[in-house]
């Protein structure tokens, strides 16, 4: 059972209880989940904190990666949704240092991937989508429904081209959300299935010709992996401020 469980590829997602913990009837357990949450905060806190604590004048490698991060992420708010979204850049800053750290850590064996469970990246695309919603009427007042009235239409075909943007805006949370969880899904699975299969490999005595091809071939993988890791970051960074973008200028 011990090595079914070791080949398993869906096994690394299980959520495992750490210590039941329950408030006022709800289910408020630790789990590894939480753990891992907890580990992705600690670590970002302390890149941020140790990294711009020195101010070098020669930045040092920590103080080097914060500011990168930093500039990183305001040039694509800015780029994306104006200054005027620079007043979103704290959340969509924490939410690309959450997404990098969580997809990065997840890489490691061992490790649990937060990104992986779609109730954690939906919950992060409705927290979006409700905020652009929130800030739009706020700002915007009605105005704000012309998002979903493209300038230039006839008036023939405005009730479906308005029908289509309304579809299109309540899918977000779910496209947000399911395409970050299901790359981070597919490649950790693909990964633990050929990680299994060099394993098998090498217990079975392949010999030294054949056997460096297929661990040649993981070392590859997990390198696009890692690739995909940051992407996916970027992607779902990007998407914030250009759906925030919608919340700041509304209409077409």
């Amino acid at each position: 059972m011990a090595e079914e469980q070791t080949i398993d590829p869906i096994h690394q997602f299980n959520i495992n209880r750490i210590f039941d913990l329950h408030v006022g009837g709800v289910d408020a357990s630790f789990t590894n989940a939480s753990l891992f949450m907890l580990i992705i905060f600690v670590a970002i806190t302390a890149l941020m904190v140790l990294g711009t604590s020195g101010r070098h004048i020669v930045p040092t490698r920590l103080q080097a990666a914060a500011e990168m991060a930093y500039e990183f992420v305001a040039s694509t708010v800015r780029d994306t949704a104006g200054t005027a979204g620079m007043r979103f850049f704290p959340f969509v800053f924490s939410l690309f240092m959450f997404v990098l750290f969580s997809n990065l850590i997840g890489l490691i064996p061992g490790a649990f991937t937060v990104t992986s469970q779609i109730v954690v990246t939906f919950a992060f695309s409705a927290l979006i989508i409700g905020l652009v919603l929130v800030y739009g009427f706020w700002k915007h007042g009605a105005h704000f429904l012309h998002l979903f009235v493209p300038s230039g239409v006839t008036p023939a075909l405005l009730p479906f081209i308005v029908l289509i943007e309304i579809i299109s805006f309540a899918a977000r949370p779910i496209t947000l959300s399911v395409r970050l969880f299901a790359n981070m899904l597919a490649g950790h699975i693909t990964l633990k299935v050929f990680g299994g299969f060099v394993a098998m490999l090498l217990g079975a005595g392949v010999s030294a010709v054949i056997f460096p091809l297929p661990l040649i071939a993981i070392i590859l993988l997990f390198a696009l992996e890692l690739l995909v890791a940051v992407l996916q970051a970027y992607v779902f960074a990007i998407l914030t401020c250009v759906y925030l973008n919608d919340a700041i200028h509304p209409g077409h």
